[in-house]
């Protein structure tokens, strides 16, 4: 994986894991988030430029998901009668 697509896909983790980081909603786009990630992390071992952008990426889809765990939760909890 060359440099280029290191960024690029980093910079769609970013994106992905700011649209993540609402509850329900970004569910999709958190795991799309984790799924960019771990083949970053797995394929590419060089420096990569846009590091803040994979870090903040990843840990506002992180965020996302327990959040929307923990909304799942509630609204499974609040259903009981």
């Amino acid at each position: 994986m060359d440099r280029i697509t290191v960024i690029e896909k980093s910079m769609s983790v970013f994106i992905c894991g700011i649209i993540g980081f609402f509850p329900i909603i970004g569910f999709v786009a958190a795991v799309c988030a984790v799924v960019r990630w771990l083949g970053i992390r797995r394929h590419y071992h060089g420096w990569n430029p846009a590091a803040a952008y994979l870090k903040w990426g990843i840990g506002l889809a992180i965020i996302g998901l327990l959040n929307s765990g923990l909304a799942v939760l509630v609204i499974g909890l609040a259903m009981i009668p």
